[in-house]
């Protein structure tokens, strides 16, 4: 029965990991692209910075409106994206193709770019491959599933027959002096162990950003979400018609009361909309960091916050938590640089892995075919 279930477990990794092997090598160098995004072009590329030492205090949204209207009129503002210090404001333009970024402390317009940039480019075959997004999603979603089997079925081939000095140094170290197949078998098993952990968890983390019935079990059977209070709160519109002025106020009071009196961490980044003539509530968002984030729902009339809205990350628990740090497990967020780079390097291994297999398989078999033709040749002899 062992040795049925060893071949059963071989079969799984060999086959799976040749019709997957396409689809992991996009995914994980999209993926290595996309860690570092934030660094590069919010702290270096379009990195921004007073004026003199004097002017260190953030504009809020209505200045920084003003002003880019004044060189766009006809531009239809609708969100701003403030980094933090030192960081652009994103600038959402409504109906608009090129995304802008511009200097927090005088509004200046450091960059205008197309949307469909490198990253964007990078996100899009992450997420769907570059395909029309119900199919690209349903094989991303798919493919990483078989990833996941396959690393599982890898930590069974893997595993030591015998845990002696010479089995254990083959399992842990890469025998650089070797012939080329042994070379390409240790990276491919060497590597492929190092990488495990990590490459489990985006795995993982992958398949409940793609299939909704394993997010749902995941958070169900961690404790599910904390059943938030229905809005009984009504929201009357005043009499008077709001107008473009009304809601630029309406959007720095908010834009102050985040900042002040409800963001916990990183208080400087915020993301807020301006509100449409007939929104009665408005959306803001803090507390990005580590790859999570809190929605914000305000009464537009009032500026409290909806009894809904969910409640800060470390308050969190359980399923809520899991479901609201998926993104950042996934990413390499939650730790911050240490976990980006650790996510990176593990990335990368696992865009080889594919690659590294196929030339196992290819060498194995090729082994095969000529000991089969050389006992062909001596039956006939």
């Amino acid at each position: 029965m062992k040795k049925i279930l060893l071949k059963i477990n071989a079969w799984l990794h060999l086959w799976l990991g040749l019709v997957s092997g396409i689809v992991v090598m996009i995914l994980s160098i999209t993926g290595c692209a996309l860690v570092f995004e934030e660094e590069i072009k919010y702290s270096w590329l379009y990195s921004a910075s007073p004026d003199n030492s004097q002017q260190t205090e953030l504009l809020p949204p209505s200045t920084v409106y003003q002003k880019i209207k004044t060189q766009y009129p006809r531009k239809e503002i609708e969100s701003f994206w403030y980094y933090g210090h030192g960081k652009p404001i994103k600038i959402g333009i409504n109906h608009g193709d090129t995304l802008m970024y511009v200097n927090p402390y005088n509004a200046q317009i450091i960059a205008e770019v197309d949307h469909e940039d490198f990253f964007h480019f990078m996100d899009e075959g992450h997420r769907h491959l570059w395909l029309p997004t119900d199919i690209g999603r349903q094989i991303t979603g798919w493919g990483t599933l078989f990833f996941f089997i396959i690393t599982l079925s890898g930590i069974i081939l893997w595993w030591p027959k015998r845990w002696n000095k010479r089995m254990v140094k083959q399992s842990f170290t890469i025998n650089l002096k070797s012939n080329w197949k042994r070379i390409n078998y240790d990276l491919h098993n060497v590597l492929g162990f190092y990488s495990l952990i990590v490459a489990l968890v985006m795995a993982f983390t992958a398949m409940m950003m793609s299939f909704p019935w394993l997010r749902k079990t995941v958070v169900d059977l961690a404790g599910g979400y904390p059943r938030s209070p229905r809005n009984t709160e009504e929201l009357v519109q005043p009499s008077v018609n709001t107008n473009i002025l009304d809601a630029l106020a309406i959007t720095d009071s908010i834009f102050y009361k985040v900042r002040t009196e409800i963001a916990s961490k990183n208080k400087d980044a915020v993301i807020i909309h301006i509100p449409e003539e007939d929104d009665k509530i408005i959306y803001a968002c803090t507390d990005m960091i580590d790859g999570s984030w809190r929605d914000l729902r305000f009464n537009r009339y009032t500026l409290e916050l909806m009894p809904n809205t969910p409640k800060p990350m470390s308050e969190a628990k359980g399923g809520e938590w899991i479901s609201r740090a998926n993104f950042g497990l996934h990413t390499g967020y939650i730790g911050g640089i240490t976990t980006k780079i650790i996510y990176f390097l593990a990335s990368l291994i696992c865009a080889t892995l594919p690659i590294t297999g196929f030339y196992v398989w290819w060498y194995k078999r090729k082994k095969k075919t000529t000991r089969k033709t050389k006992i062909k040749q001596f039956a006939v002899n």
